[in-house]
């Protein structure tokens, strides 16, 4: 081998060993400077060598760099979709958000009217039940829309009612025509069926609060039954109001009260039989375990049987007005309306008279 091939190998030879020499280099400098901060025109210069050294090497292939930062700039289907995924989980949340704050406004609302219509009420001396003698241990049903909705209603329909008995106590007192008259029963028969009307809408909302009459004054709740009058007592009470009586009256009466108590019975046994039912399917499995959720789906599907126990005794008190207003005289109906409506009046103003009355300080 002659001196210029020497040389040539030489020279091919060390251009090789020139980055691990170069490294070496790279490391004396950090290591010498005590921190990871080499000089700018050190680098630059080892930059240039290695690029050049890279092309020789890969006769035209990209170098590392170009390679790393095309790959690191395109985007891949995997972060579109995510981002994709993270804007629309974020709308829904907005769209849930607004829905439930406009729901929140709307039962503010209702509440604020509710209120003010309760105001009123007890500024014109009525005895509405929710506004008499609440009880800080009892339901408060003006959380739910639906039950804060059939108390105002029933509000409204107490004011109607202490109207319609003022009209009849004048008509009766004024001598007015049997056809006058007429028209004054019909039209207090219409309320209490349209009463009945409301409480088959509130049942299936919240058919406990129905049932337990807290939309009652406390004395008229002593008188509850399934939420309302108990027929065949009422008339045992207003029965002496509607004397004299012709014989046959008197039996028609008696027989509608003897059937009234005879259908109270099924239906109260009904309800025994449901609670029964009712409790024995709640503890079906033993207390004490976390597991119950098969057996408060079934008491779901039999606390449905509630709701219709409901309309049940309002259509038996419904019968029970048509059948009088059957059996009596235009005006004993007149007065019989009058002295049922007053009844009314006067449980109501009991329990205002026994909430506000003078309490000992022990």
């Amino acid at each position: 081998m002659n001196s210029s091939s020497t040389q040539f190998v030489t020279s091919r030879r060390m251009s090789a060993y020139e980055p691990i020499h170069q490294m070496s280099m790279w490391g004396e400098s950090f290591m010498s400077n005590g921190n990871l901060n080499a000089s700018a025109s050190m680098i630059m210069d080892a930059d240039t060598q290695l690029d050049n050294q890279s092309e020789d090497a890969s006769q035209g292939i990209l170098g590392p760099s170009s390679k790393y930062d095309q790959e690191a700039t395109k985007p891949t289907d995997k972060v579109q979709r995510r981002l994709a995924q993270n804007r629309e989980a974020a709308r829904k949340s907005r769209l849930r958000k607004k829905a439930y704050v406009q729901q929140l406004e709307t039962s503010r609302l209702k509440l604020v009217q509710l209120e003010q219509e309760l105001d009123r009420a007890r500024q014109q001396g009525l005895y509405i039940g929710s506004g008499l003698d609440a009880n800080p241990l009892g339901y408060s049903g003006t959380m739910n829309p639906g039950v804060a909705a059939f108390e105002m209603e029933y509000g409204n329909w107490v004011e109607e009612q202490n109207k319609q008995i003022f009209e009849l106590r004048t008509a009766l007192q004024a001598q007015i025509s049997d056809i006058e008259l007429h028209l004054l029963v019909d039209r207090g028969m219409s309320h209490y069926f349209k009463l009945f009307s409301m409480k088959s809408k509130a049942a299936k909302v919240d058919v406990f609060y129905v049932m337990s009459g807290m939309w009652k004054t406390s004395a008229e709740r002593f008188f509850s039954w399934i939420g309302g009058f108990r027929p065949s007592e009422l008339l045992k009470v207003l029965l002496p109001q509607l004397y004299p009586l012709a014989e046959q009256q008197h039996l028609d009466v008696s027989s509608l009260r003897q059937s009234c108590q005879q259908a109270e019975d099924a239906l109260s046994q009904g309800m025994d039989k449901l609670q029964l039912t009712l409790a024995q399917t709640v503890a079906a499995d033993p207390l004490g375990e976390d597991i119950y959720v098969p057996q408060m789906a079934i008491a779901m599907e039999k606390l449905e049987a509630l709701v219709s126990f409901v309309n049940q005794a309002d259509h038996l008190r419904k019968e029970t007005l048509q059948q009088m207003s059957r059996i009596l005289t235009i005006r004993q109906a007149a007065r019989g309306l009058l002295a049922l409506g007053e009844y009314f009046q006067r449980l109501r103003a009991l329990s205002s008279l026994w909430t506000t009355r003078p309490r000992e300080l022990t």
